[in-house]
């Protein structure tokens, strides 16, 4: 933590002020703010918003940095499954240098926490969990690193993943993670009170990928539901990607989304371009915690995207057909404060007693900012200067 007067600055895009950090957290805003025995940053009349929040990701599968991948497959879910987990060793993927790689990249465009994924399975063991634990442990004070214990390729069907899932959450992970109870393991009672009680015990969230599109999506999505109220778990679950809020009538997905609402369960989109997707707007219109991710970026799935939030808010902007102003802004608020709460992190904000976790943004109004492909000038996590002109201040190797 450190402290800090940052000048001239526009709070989502407002008049310029000053911002003057204390001990990591921001102590005041306005002119004419004390320097004396402080750095000063001179934010040259940027637009400054809460520093951006990676809500789903998997940082143990990038090949960022490696030389070209020709082996991506076509197929389905199961057959991209498989071949990334009989690939991951072959071609040298080393999660801890893969997950710095692009953590780093998070960093330098303006992220202050990830929320990602990590594949527990019986033929990996915990050794891709120990590679992003160290990961996170090198770049603490840089960005937070949430990990969610992840049975990409299943949990009832592979006998003794439960096991491996009970050893994660002891090592280390923070959240319980799920994958398609109904079409992956077959059986969405068995893997729901396994995800259910696993995270009671560890007084954990919980997360899952819910691939699953139309009338067996919704349905999974119902038990999902089912299981929060019941166990009393109202703000302790989270639903990825949820392409079934797509792809069923308008009154079946009305009647969903109030009951996401009711049950406080999250929802996290990365406007995935071959899925149906949910409507941002109407999750957010309802009172849904929402948070946007990159997912996978270059890995064995598929060759694209980059470890940067606001390349992916743009994505899921056009995939959700924003086009005003407003729409932007709603976006730009699900990238920072809104994905913050849809993590369970609240105050997540440019005001007078929140952690100063910050970045600059070129730009005439926050809605243009959304656009824009400069550089970020500024990223501050908890007070301290952590990039400058799209470079983080440690080197990824």
């Amino acid at each position: 933590m450190s402290d800090l007067l940052l000048k001239n600055v526009r709070p989502l895009g407002a008049e310029a002020t000053d911002i003057l950090i204390r001990d990591g957290k921001i102590a005041a805003m306005g002119e004419n703010l004390s320097a004396e025995g402080l750095a000063v940053e001179d934010g040259a009349g940027h637009i400054v918003v809460p520093a951006m929040v990676e809500a789903h990701t998997h940082l143990d599968k990038t090949t960022w940095g490696m030389p070209w991948y020709q082996g991506r497959k076509g197929g389905v879910l199961q057959d991209l499954i498989d071949n990334e987990r009989n690939e991951r060793n072959p071609i040298g993927l080393d999660v801890h240098r893969q997950s710095m790689r692009h953590a780093i990249g998070l960093i330098e465009t303006g992220s202050c926490h990830i929320r990602s994924h990590v594949d527990i399975d019986t033929d990996h063991g915990l050794s891709l969990l120990e590679g992003k634990i160290e990961t996170r442990n090198k770049l603490k004070g840089l960005i937070d690193i949430e990990i969610v214990a992840f049975p990409q390729s299943g949990l009832m069907v592979r006998p003794g993943t439960d096991k491996l899932m009970e050893a994660a959450m002891e090592a280390g992970a923070d959240v319980v993670g799920g994958l398609d109870p109904s079409s992956m393991d077959r059986d969405p009672k068995g893997q729901l009170d396994f995800l259910f009680a696993l995270a009671d015990k560890h007084g954990a969230q919980i997360d899952i990928h819910l691939h699953e599109p139309g009338e067996l999506g919704a349905f999974t999505m119902e038990e999902i539901l089912n299981r929060t109220e019941a166990l009393g778990m109202q703000g302790k679950v989270g639903v990825s990607h949820a392409f079934c809020l797509g792809s069923v009538s308008e009154s079946r997905i009305a009647g969903l989304v109030d009951r996401l609402a009711k049950l406080d369960v999250a929802i996290f989109s990365t406007g995935h371009a071959s899925a149906t997707t949910p409507s941002l707007a109407q999750l957010r219109a309802a009172g849904v915690r929402v948070g946007i991710g990159c997912d996978g970026i270059r890995d064995t799935w598929g060759p694209w995207g980059d470890p940067d939030m606001l390349e992916r808010a743009r994505l899921v902007g056009m995939k959700n057909r924003f086009r005003r102003d407003d729409e932007l802004e709603l976006l730009m608020d699900i990238t920072t404060t809104g994905g913050a709460a849809s993590c369970g992190r609240y105050g997540h904000e440019v005001k007078v007693g929140a952690l100063a976790d910050l970045t600059l943004l070129t730009g005439e109004t926050l809605a243009h900012a959304v656009v824009l492909r400069d550089p970020r000038p500024l990223v501050i996590k908890g007070g301290k200067v952590v990039a400058r002109a799209g470079k983080a201040v440690v080197e990824a190797p």
